[in-house]
C-alpha cells in the first residue's frame, strides 16, 4: 500500500513524533486532502483483493484508519491546545471530507461481507480473544455506520452523519468563545475581598496579557474570567455576594444568547440523533449509544436511581447544615442560601470542620512533587519506571513536558506528553486524555517489535506565578492522577492487534474505571505523604491535616453525587423520552429532572445545557452514566488492594500486578466484564463505591 511522503508538508511526512512544533493551519487543507486521496486509494484496492483472513482484511483496513487517525488527531489536539481562527477555519473546512471518507470506510460492503464471512467460517474458534472481538465490533460499527440501509436511506443517513459533525464542532466553539468573551474588570480590592493569594496572582497575570501593563497581585486591576481556576475562585471564595451571583449568571448562561446561542443546535443535534436512531431500527438515540457499552439503558436508569436513592436524603442534610452554619456566621443570606452561595459557604463550613483551607495547602502540592510522587506509586504498583525525555519530540508550548516509560528490565514500552496550565486565550478548558498512536504489531517501526503506544496528558491547572512552581489545590491532584489512569491503560496495554490495543474498542461505560481507580491512591498515606511536600521549607503536610482530608473526603457527598446525577440523568431523558420539536422544551425537561435531582432547584434563566460539552461536543451523548457507572466498577477494583491491606507492601505490589496484567493489558481485546472478573474474582457491585462516600447506611434503608 502506498504510503504518501510529502517533505514540504509536516502532516504528510513518515514521523515517529509527530512535528507539532512546525505544523500551521496553512498544512492543514493540502494536507487532509493528499491524505485522504491517498487512503481513498488504498481503500479501493483494499476493496478489490479483499479476503476473508487477518493479513488479507484486518492488517490493511488497521493502515488505513491508523493513518487517518494519527494525522487528524493531531490538528484536532491542536485545535484543542493552540486554537486559532485560522486553524478553525481549515478544521471545519476539510472536516466534511473526512467524515464522508470515513462514512465511505465503515459502510463500505465488501470489507463488511468479509468480517461476515471470517465469523462464519472454519477458522472462527482458532482465532484469539482479540480477533474475536474485533470480527465481531467491526460486524455492529457496521451496521451502525448504516452498511445495512437502502441506498436512499444510507444517503439521509451520511447527511445526518455530516451535519451532526458540523453542528459538535460549532458548539463546542461557541462555548470556548462565550467562555472567552466575558471578562470582569475589577479595580477596587474591596470587591475581590476573600480571593487567595493565588487567585489575585491568576487574576493580575490575566490584566497584564489583556493590556493592562501594571497589574498586580497587590494592587490590581484584575480581570475575572469563566475560566475553571478563576470561576471556581470566585465561586468558593469571594465575600462579595453581587460579584459571585454576577459570575454564576454568566456562566451558567453561557453560549445561550446573541450568535454563540447553541439553543437551536442542541434541538437541531438532538433531532438528528433521534432521526438516525430510527434510519437504523432503534427506538432512541439512547439505544443506539448503549449499543456499544456495557449497560442497556434500563440497568443505566436503575442504577442512577439506586445512588439517587443513596444520595437525596445526605443531600437535603448538606444544604440544612450550610443553612445552620451561614446563619451562625451572622450571614444575611442564611435564609435565602443559593447557587452562588453554596460553594462560598460550603468552602467555609469544610475550613472550620476540618480546618481545611484549600488554598494553605496550595503549597504542598507543587507540580514537580506531585508527579515525583505519581511516578513513585506507577514503579510501586506496575513495575515501571518514567524518565523525562524532553527534546526527543517536538511540543507545541514551551511549558509541555514530555516523558518515557521503561519496563523493569529499562526498555522503553511507551511515552507521553503532558500540557499542565491554563491558557485561556488558545486553550480548552478541563483536562483529558488522548491517544497519539497506539501499540501495533502491524504498524511496527522495525518490522520486529511492534509500535510503541505515545499519549496525551492534558490539564488546566494555575500556571506557575513568578518564580514559584504551579501550586495545585488538591482537587487538581486528583485530576492529574485521574488523566494519569487513562494514560497507563494506553501505555501498559500488551495487546499486539492495534485495534484493540490500550483504550481502543473499550465499551465506553468501563473506560472511566483505571482513571477513577488512581483517584483514590491521592487519599493512601504513603502515596500523599511522598507527595506532599512544602515547595520551599521541604516540611511534609502535618499528619492531622492528612487525617482531616481523609475526613473530609465524604464531606458533602450526597451533593456531588447529584451533581452527576442530575447530568447523567438530564443526559439519558433528552436522548430516550424528549421529542424535539413538541411543546415541552429542553430547559423543561431540565427542570424536571432537576426536581428529583438537585436540592435546590436551578433558576429560571439557567441554560447550563448550552454549556454541557460532554454530550453535544464530546463522546459523551446518552454516556454521561457511565462516570457512575465506571465508579462503582473503580471503587471495587481498589477494594481490592484494600481486602489485600494497604500496609503490606508485598500483598499491594501483588495486587498492583494482577491489576496491571488484566484491567490495564488487555486493553479492548476482552469483554470488560470478563476483564474485571478475572482481576477481582466475581462481578462488580455497588457496595465499595457507597463505603467510599459514606453514603452506605443510607441506602440499607432506602432498598
Amino acid at each position: 500500500m502506498a504510503t504518501v511522503v510529502d517533505e514540504s508538508n509536516p502532516l504528510l511526512q513518515d514521523f515517529e513524533f509527530p512535528p507539532f512544533d512546525v505544523v500551521e493551519h496553512k498544512h492543514v487543507r493540502p494536507g487532509i486532502r493528499a491524505l485522504l486521496k491517498n487512503l481513498e486509494s488504498d481503500l479501493e484496492e483494499l476493496e478489490r483483493t479483499v479476503e476473508p483472513s487477518w493479513p488479507k482484511l484486518v492488517e490493511p483496513l488497521e493502515k488505513i484508519t491508523d493513518q487517518l487517525a494519527i494525522v487528524w488527531g493531531m490538528i484536532n489536539h491542536l485545535k484543542a491546545v493552540k486554537d486559532s481562527p485560522e486553524l478553525r477555519a481549515a478544521i471545519e473546512e476539510v472536516q466534511p471530507e473526512k467524515v464522508k471518507f470515513e462514512l465511505r470506510l465503515g459502510q463500505s460492503k465488501p470489507i463488511y461481507d468479509a468480517f461476515k464471512a471470517i465469523q462464519e467460517s472454519p477458522q472462527w474458534t482458532s482465532l484469539s480473544d482479540a480477533q474475536k472481538r474485533i470480527v465481531e465490533s467491526q460486524i455492529k460499527e457496521a451496521v451502525l455506520n448504516g452498511v445495512a440501509l437502502d441506498d436512499d436511506k444510507r444517503e439521509q443517513f451520511n447527511k445526518i452523519e455530516q451535519e451532526l459533525t458540523r453542528l459538535s464542532q460549532k458548539f463546542g466553539e461557541n462555548v470556548l468563545d462565550a467562555t472567552k468573551k466575558f471578562e470582569k474588570l475589577i479595580t477596587d480590592k474591596k470587591h475581590i475581598e476573600g480571593l487567595p493569594a493565588t487567585s489575585l496572582g491568576l487574576a493580575a497575570q490575566t490584566a497584564v496579557s489583556k493590556g493592562h501593563a501594571d497589574a498586580t497581585a497587590e494592587n490590581g486591576p484584575w480581570i475575572i474570567t469563566l475560566d475553571t481556576p478563576s470561576f471556581m475562585s470566585v465561586m468558593q471564595h469571594a465575600k462579595n455576594r453581587g460579584l459571585r451571583e454576577e459570575i454564576y449568571r454568566a456562566h451558567v448562561t453561557r453560549a445561550s444568547s446573541g450568535d454563540l446561542n447553541n439553543t437551536a443546535i442542541i434541538d437541531e443535534i438532538l433531532k438528528l440523533r433521534l432521526e438516525k436512531a430510527k434510519l437504523l431500527n432503534y427506538n432512541n438515540f439512547a439505544e443506539v449509544s448503549m449499543a456499544t457499552k456495557m449497560a442497556t439503558v434500563e440497568k443505566a436508569e436503575e442504577l442512577l436511581e439506586e445512588l439517587r436513592i443513596a444520595s437525596w436524603d445526605a443531600a437535603a442534610q448538606d444544604m440544612e447544615d450550610l443553612k445552620i452554619f451561614s446563619k451562625n456566621q451572622g450571614a444575611m443570606e442564611a435564609n435565602d442560601l443559593t447557587h452562588w452561595d453554596t460553594s462560598f459557604w460550603a468552602e467555609r463550613l469544610r475550613e472550620s470542620k476540618y480546618d481545611i483551607n484549600e488554598e494553605e495547602l496550595r503549597p504542598f502540592f507543587s507540580l514537580p512533587k506531585v508527579m515525583d510522587g505519581l511516578f513513585n506509586l506507577a514503579k510501586t504498583l506496575f513495575g515501571i519506571d518514567i524518565e523525562p525525555a524532553d527534546g526527543l519530540a517536538p511540543v507545541w508550548n514551551n511549558d509541555v513536558k514530555f516523558y518515557c516509560v521503561k519496563d523493569s528490565l529499562g526498555n522503553p514500552i511507551a511515552y507521553f506528553y503532558f500540557d499542565p496550565y491554563s491558557r485561556p486565550s488558545e486553550k480548552q478548558g478541563g483536562a483529558w486524555m488522548d491517544e497519539v498512536v497506539s501499540r501495533s504489531r502491524v504498524l511496527s517501526r522495525n518490522g520486529t517489535a511492534p509500535r510503541l503506544p505515545i499519549a496525551h496528558m492534558v490539564c488546566n491547572q494555575t500556571p506557575p506565578v513568578g518564580t514559584k512552581p504551579s501550586l495545585m489545590t488538591f482537587r487538581e491532584v486528583e485530576t492529574v492522577f485521574h488523566e494519569f489512569g487513562h494514560a497507563l491503560q494506553h501505555m501498559l496495554t500488551k495487546q499486539d492487534e492495534g485495534l484493540v490495543a490500550g483504550i481502543r474498542g473499550i465499551e465506553w461505560d468501563a473506560v472511566e474505571l483505571p482513571s477513577q481507580f488512581m483517584e483514590n491512591w491521592c487519599y493512601h498515606r504513603e502515596t500523599l505523604m511522598g507527595i506532599a511536600k512544602h515547595y520551599e521549607t521541604g516540611e511534609s503536610l502535618p499528619e492531622e491535616v492528612y487525617l482531616k482530608l481523609l475526613a473530609a473526603r465524604t464531606f458533602r457527598a450526597g451533593s456531588l453525587s447529584l451533581r452527576q446525577l442530575r447530568f447523567a440523568s438530564l443526559d439519558l431523558e433528552l436522548h430516550t423520552k424528549y421529542i424535539p420539536g413538541a411543546s415541552e422544551s429542553i430547559y423543561e425537561v431540565d427542570r424536571r429532572v432537576s426536581k428529583r435531582t438537585q436540592v435546590i432547584p436551578p433558576l429560571p434563566e439557567d441554560r447550563f445545557l448550552c454549556s454541557f460539552s460532554h454530550i453535544f461536543a464530546g463522546g459523551y451523548a446518552a454516556g454521561y452514566y457511565s462516570y457512575k457507572w465506571a465508579e462503582v466498577l473503580s471503587a471495587d477494583a481498589f477494594s481490592a488492594f484494600e481486602d489485600a491491606g494497604l500496609d503490606n507492601d508485598k500483598a499491594v505490589k501483588e495486587t498492583g500486578h494482577k491489576f496491571r496484567e488484566t484491567i490495564l493489558a488487555l486493553g479492548g481485546g476482552k469483554a470488560p466484564l470478563a476483564v474485571f472478573v478475572e482481576f477481582r474474582g466475581r462481578e462488580p457491585s455497588p457496595e465499595a463505591l457507597l463505603r467510599h462516600n459514606g453514603l452506605l447506611s443510607a441506602t440499607a434503608s432506602a432498598l
